[in-house]
């Protein structure tokens, strides 16, 4: 049987990569159909006229992000940027929160538990240790 520390290890392990799967398909939704991150800006953040070329900029740098997150590198800001990128994309979406069973509204809400699971990481970014590149912290 495992120790509670290698059992927590082998969660926090289960969770970055789980993260990191979401946020991956994000950054490919936005590198293959820009014009729907496009979309998505000026429908959520009130961000109309955002150009597919700068849609594409920021996907680079959020695949960099989240390659560097899945490595477990300086996790006090790559932990830190992924909870805060989540945590701004779930409570832009509260409109849909309002109304769960309108449209696909009630998928908004698997956003929650992933947010926990963000938070989680940052929280005991320590004690995450399997698979990571470099130094803790």
């Amino acid at each position: 049987m495992s120790s509670p520390t290698r059992k927590l290890e082998i969660s926090l392990l289960a969770l970055r990569v789980s993260v990191a799967a979401v946020m991956l398909v994000w950054v490919v939704d936005k590198l293959v159909r820009p014009e729907h991150s496009s979309s998505v800006f000026a429908g959520f953040y009130g961000m109309a006229g955002v150009g597919e070329g700068i849609v594409v900029g920021l996907g680079v740098v959020q695949l960099l992000l989240v390659l560097v997150f899945l490595a477990g590198v300086a996790r006090t800001w790559t932990y830190g940027a992924i909870l805060l990128l989540h945590a701004a994309s779930t409570f832009v979406s509260w409109r849909q929160y309002l109304a769960p069973y309108e449209s696909a509204n009630i998928l908004f809400f698997a956003a929650w538990p992933m947010l926990a699971a963000c938070l989680t990481l940052f929280l005991l970014r320590d004690q995450d240790r399997l698979w990571v590149v470099g130094k803790p912290g």
